[in-house]
């Protein structure tokens, strides 16, 4: 029938063009190579994003571009977080550099495995006069006697030395390395990196081979699950081929039922039954027209949806465009609920952000100005417990970092607010824009300079220091503010103690009542 053969060759095709993974080794049981592994770069051209590392000139361009392998080349190590290319670029160093190339992971190699790389590096450089190139994955793993054993090749030039980490090389490599070597940090993939590897793996004969038609909603849904990782981003990628096919397969089995109940009907004898309805169909007899049109509807390749991207990744696809309205929707929503005190609404739009693909770096900066603008000086620790999580995000990166977002977000929704400070500023930034800013009094002005006593300036300024309680009678506003007030404690959280202690303040200094 018209449309099961159409079917079939779909599945065949997209069945041959997964098959296609499956590594041809001699093993007994050779394994499926992933879509990530199959699509690395044979060459810097090929790598996507990483501009800022990758212009005329830089370490890793000379590195690759030296086809006798006899120059030399400063030792690098390649800090970023999973999925950003240190392992493809190191590769495509290998596959573009005369150098010999080896190639350790810390988590199985040991330090007689990088003794034996020395040695038989300074062999190939005394013999040949050709430098190795030692790339050593998760280099963060090594104890600090396992670096140290790198230290020898390193110095005398033996090896350049390509190390990769996802942790902060200044708290997990040791000095001595870190000084002989230069460090390059890697960046999450912008969207549009994401969205040349997505539609590179489509097509490119080494991944899908165009053998699938990938919906534009589908592409986009990968690349903003990936959130910069162009490992995930391929591998959802494979996972929703996967998927396509067994639901063309379930099509095809669906098509043949269909088309054997008609069958079944056609050859039902009628009352009326004419031997000539017995004949064989003519060869030219046109398709019955049902089934022609069936056949031209009838995709020709399966289809990557973003509901078969959901049902792969086992991941709902959040509404949520982070250059659009619901981005700004949701993260008012965040700000609203965190400012409102309903900590568990905070935490829903916070995942919300968070499994969209939100950039941490947004969330955390949004966070901090939470912690001055709403929380203020009725919680003074809420502006460092949110720094501190901007910073354990910059450290540890994603997926881990939600956890010190949370704990922020938890911090700040529960701790008494006050937005004194932040009014207090915007009254003073209205003030001064009004043109009410006078002159700074005299006794306030900079004295340090020759003829600045002349001027009277700094003259009958009071030291608070020398008083016993720390404080003096003394005008510090301009003569045209005097007065002027811009910071007005709440009654709330830390503020309470605090507005008592300014009451005093302004007695003393002011002389206010």
């Amino acid at each position: 029938m018209p449309i099961t053969a159409s079917l079939r060759d779909a599945v065949s095709a997209g069945v041959a063009t997964l098959e296609g993974m499956v590594d041809t080794g001699t093993g007994l049981r050779s394994g499926a190579t992933p879509l990530a592994v199959r699509m690395r770069p044979t060459s810097l051209d090929e790598v996507a994003g990483q501009r800022h590392l990758l212009s005329p000139g830089s370490p890793l361009v000379a590195l690759a571009s030296d086809r006798t392998g006899t120059s030399g080349s400063v030792s690098v190590i390649l800090w970023g977080p999973p999925g950003t290319g240190k392992t493809t670029l190191a590769q495509a160093i290998a596959r573009s550099s005369g150098r010999r190339f080896v190639e350790l992971s810390a988590v199985t190699a040991g330090v007689r495995d990088v003794r034996q790389v020395m040695e038989e590096a300074q062999s190939s450089r005394d013999l040949y006069g050709l430098s190795t190139v030692l790339f050593l994955d998760e280099i963060h793993r090594f104890t600090k006697a396992q670096q140290d054993a790198l230290l020898p090749g390193v110095e005398n030039g033996w090896v350049i030395l390509v190390a990769a980490t996802t942790e902060n090389p200044s708290f997990s490599v040791i000095s001595p390395l870190l000084s002989r070597s230069l460090l390059l940090t890697l960046e999450l993939l912008s969207d549009d990196d994401l969205g040349t590897l997505v539609d590179r793996a489509a097509t490119d004969p080494r991944g899908l081979a165009d053998a699938f038609v990938l919906e534009p909603e589908a592409r986009e849904a990968i690349v903003r699950l990936a959130s910069g990782d162009a490992r995930r981003a391929l591998t959802a990628l494979e996972a929703a081929a996967n998927s396509a096919i067994g639901e063309f397969a379930a099509a095809q089995a669906e098509a043949d039922t269909a088309a054997d109940a008609s069958s079944g009907e056609a050859d039902a004898p009628g009352d009326d039954s004419d031997s000539s309805a017995d004949a064989e169909p003519s060869a030219d007899a046109p398709a019955p027209a049902d089934d022609a049109d069936a056949s031209a509807s009838a995709p020709a390749k399966p289809t990557i949806t973003a509901e078969t991207v959901a049902r792969a990744v086992d991941r709902a696809l959040l509404r949520y465009d982070r250059n659009g309205d619901e981005h700004y929707d949701v993260i008012s929503a965040f700000i609203k609920s965190v400012r409102g005190s309903d900590v568990d609404a905070a935490l829903h739009y916070l995942a919300r952000m968070i499994e969209a693909g939100e950039d941490p770096r947004f969330i955390a900066r949004r966070i901090i100005v939470l912690a001055s603008e709403d929380i203020g000086m009725a919680d003074p620790t809420a502006l460092g417990v949110a720094v501190a999580a901007a910073d354990a995000v910059a450290l540890i990166g994603m997926p881990e970092g939600r956890i010190p977002l949370a704990q922020a977000v938890v911090h700040l929704a529960t701790a008494p607010k006050s937005n004194a400070s932040y009014l207090g500023i915007n009254q003073a930034i209205a003030d001064v824009r009004a043109g009410k800013a006078g002159r700074v009094p005299k006794h306030l002005r900079d004295a340090h300079y020759a003829g600045a006593k002349r001027l009277g300036h700094g003259k009958g300024y009071r030291y608070p220091h020398d008083a016993e309680i720390g404080v003096v009678p003394q005008q510090y506003l301009p003569d045209t503010l005097r007065g002027a007030r811009y910071y007005e404690p709440t009654e709330h959280g830390h503020e309470r103690e605090l507005s008592a202690r300014l009451a005093k303040l302004r007695r003393i200094v002011r002389g206010e009542d």
